[in-house]
């Protein structure tokens, strides 16, 4: 059970496709926890354990009837079945040079039988491997649910090759194969449409049920189910690629790691078993010089199983494999036991505006002209500088114009803008102060007020106008802010964006606390300083936020499906666009915490408690190993709570309380570094 607090695990490998799981089921002999039996029922140990029982009862019975020789020998045959849970496995590792928990029950178990105390050794065999059975049975269940999204790759695929339709295995579909997805059918593999118009259900792997609308070059992931019409997809990643097969990958890795709580459950585990038989040997050496060897015998071991540390070991990593497992089911990838307890101590959240508290999905509003000059030039004269530029703001002012010519010598201005030359006149756009709005000054002020970003735009010296852009706020940001407060979480805006829409925006989703007009490192800077003595999360589209999210006791990319630097750079990714699982994570993370620290506390203090007991024989062997053994069940079905987990309901919609004052912070705009005036947005 628990021997792995007392020795380095050998390495297993692990296979992430549908097929390597089932191969692995079908040759399960030494079932691990990434295997194993579909029921309880089916676990070795319980099947064991209700053997030994059923005899243990019999020879009761029967020597009740006065055949004490048959009853003690099927009492007997009932501690051997029991012990052949755990025996085998401790005498494997002592020839390993590991002592565990097992090893001190195999003790305590052989010493019992030859002090005539056969019922007592019988019921610590069936007791022990109940639990065994138990813990393994709890794992297995945990995964499973993880291991079910491997399920949802379909068996087969239909695929376009020379002109016909084939039905092909998911692994055999390769780079560039066209893929046909009729109404109802999953995608075996990530791909892009290139044909045809849907909607596609994400539910099972992002947790939100709202389907998605998909056309030409829209992105499709593995496991997705076709909603709408019939659509032929370029296969991008071959299954075992695909990023539902990465997705179960992380989460894998991210159960096996270790956070600050486990570490400590093995630092006290790890030395804990050897001191228990020191303890024990000097309980029995002492005590026959003080009084009755084999009282005093008997007396040592109890204490090794009193004070048995397999709760302790178990607590924490049993309740990270649950509550990371039940994460992944709702969308959010927690890497780790370590990311999990950071996250259930989280007190302030510094949120990204563009994308994160934002659609990201800006659109062009307004557009303003100066002198003679045309709505039409003007957006022309933006696009033609904007052309290169990856960032939304610059792609809704492509989508606005009708024609983009081509500017030369483009040139970002990191903090400002960007410059060029148009048609052989010098072209400038930038934020309002390193362009002069000149004349245009009331209506950018009035547009800025109203939540919109303004880019100004000039040629020759010469004003020509205004590019309004917004990007609207999330409807269910509100309902987040509301439920963060109640979480007792401190929440702060960090934008690059200018200070007028930070505030506006703010206003809307009920922030108080704002930081506009910050470059990337400026992020950083500050998520230390909003730190006031508490962990501090940062929630960020994992690419520009990087550093910020780097610097975050905690790192939260938004809308990561799909996104491999999202996914890498943060400790923790949403998969979906929903927002509201930020506090739904946040939630699950502070009751996992709790989970483990009332297993610890529980586990030290069974011991504390009964090792006092066990010494000076208030408590005989077949009380300790009840009490020890239920104390462990206890834990087990304490731990199996963190699996815990609630759907997101449908968005509500939510008007946000009065902020009680406002806290606005605006950084210097000298600084280098940026790549242009909207990508600090």
């Amino acid at each position: 059970m628990a021997d792995e607090c007392c020795g380095p695990q050998e390495p297993r490998s692990r296979t992430t496709t549908a097929q390597g799981y089932q191969q692995a089921d079908e040759h399960d002999g030494d079932h691990g926890p990434e295997q194993g039996p579909g029921s309880w029922w089916q676990v070795r140990e319980l099947q064991l354990a209700a053997v030994a029982a059923v005899l243990l009862a019999v020879g009761w019975w029967i020597g009740s009837t006065g055949a004490e020789l048959v009853g003690n020998g099927l009492t007997l045959a009932s501690a051997v079945v029991g012990a052949v849970s755990f025996v085998p496995g401790a005498v494997r590792n002592l020839l390993r040079r590991r002592v565990g928990v097992a090893t001190l029950m195999t003790i305590a178990a052989i010493g019992a039988v030859a002090l005539g105390q056969i019922t007592e050794a019988a019921m610590l065999g069936v007791l022990f491997s109940v639990a065994e059975g138990l813990e393994h049975y709890a794992i297995v269940r945990t995964r499973r649910g993880l291991r079910a999204l491997l399920g949802l790759v379909p068996p087969t695929a239909s695929v376009l090759r020379d002109g016909t339709e084939l039905q092909v295995a998911p692994d055999e579909l390769v780079v560039g194969d066209r893929m046909v997805l009729r109404p109802g059918e999953r995608a075996a593999t990530d791909g892009i449409i290139r044909s045809g118009h849907t909607n596609l259900d994400l539910s099972a792997i992002t947790g939100e049920s709202v389907p998605v609308e998909a056309g030409p070059n829209g992105a499709v992931y593995a496991g997705a189910i076709n909603g709408g019409g019939a659509i032929e997809v370029e296969v991008t990643a071959r299954a075992s690629d695909s990023s539902l097969a990465r997705i179960v990958h992380i989460v894998e890795e991210a159960q096996d790691r270790k956070g600050t709580g486990q570490r400590l459950a093995d630092r006290i585990a790890r030395p804990l078993v050897p001191a228990i038989m020191i303890l024990a040997v000097l309980i029995a050496g002492i005590g026959a010089l003080l009084g009755d060897p084999m009282v005093w015998l008997e007396r040592a071991l109890v204490v090794l199983v009193a004070a048995s540390p397999c709760a302790l070991a178990i607590s924490i990593p049993l309740t990270v494999v649950a509550a990371v497992g039940a994460a992944s089911r709702q969308g959010a990838l927690v890497k780790g036991g370590a990311a999990l307890e950071e996250l259930g101590r989280i007190g302030t959240v510094a949120l990204d505006k563009t994308g994160t508290l934002t659609r990201n999905a800006p659109r062009v509003v307004d557009v303003l002209t100066s002198g003679e000059n045309t709505r039409e030039q003007v957006l022309a004269t933006a696009a033609a500088l904007e052309a290169r530029s990856e960032h939304p703001l610059a792609r809704a002012i492509l989508q606005a114009a009708d024609t983009v010519p081509a500017a030369d010598d483009v040139t970002a201005v990191p903090g400002h803008g960007l410059t060029g030359t148009l048609n052989g006149a010098s072209v400038r756009l930038g934020k309002p102060g390193w362009v002069d709005s000149g004349s245009l000054r009331g209506e950018v002020d009035r547009l800025q007020q109203a939540g919109a970003t303004v880019v100004l735009l000039e040629r020759d010296g010469t004003l020509l106008g205004a590019v309004a852009v917004r990007d609207e706020l999330r409807d269910e940001a509100p309902e987040v802010i509301t439920r963060l407060r109640g979480l007792n979480i401190d929440t702060a805006m960090l934008t690059g964006d200018n200070t007028a829409t930070a505030t506006a925006l703010a206003g809307q989703a009920g922030i108080a606390t704002v930081h506009a007009e910050l470059l990337p490192e400026d992020k950083a800077a500050l998520v230390d300083r909003l730190r006031n003595g508490r962990r501090i999360a940062m929630v960020g589209d994992g690419v520009n936020d990087a550093p910020a999210l780097a610097t975050a006791d905690v790192g939260i990319a938004m809308g990561a499906m799909g996104t491999d630097v999202a996914i890498e750079t943060a400790d923790v990714a949403l998969m979906g666009e929903d927002l509201r699982h930020l506090p739904q994570v946040l939630a699950h993370a502070r009751h996992a915490r709790r989970v483990m620290l009332q297993n610890v506390g529980l586990s030290l203090a069974i011991i504390g408690v009964l090792i006092p007991l066990a010494a000076f024989g208030v408590m005989g062997l077949a009380t300790v190993v009840f009490v020890h053994e239920f104390a462990e069940v206890l834990v087990i079905l304490n731990a199996i709570r963190a699996a815990k987990s609630t759907p997101l309901p449908e968005v509500t919609a939510v008007t946000p309380s009065t902020p009680q004052a406002l806290n606005l912070t605006v950084a210097s705009t000298s600084k280098q570094g940026d790549s242009g005036c909207c990508d600090a947005c």
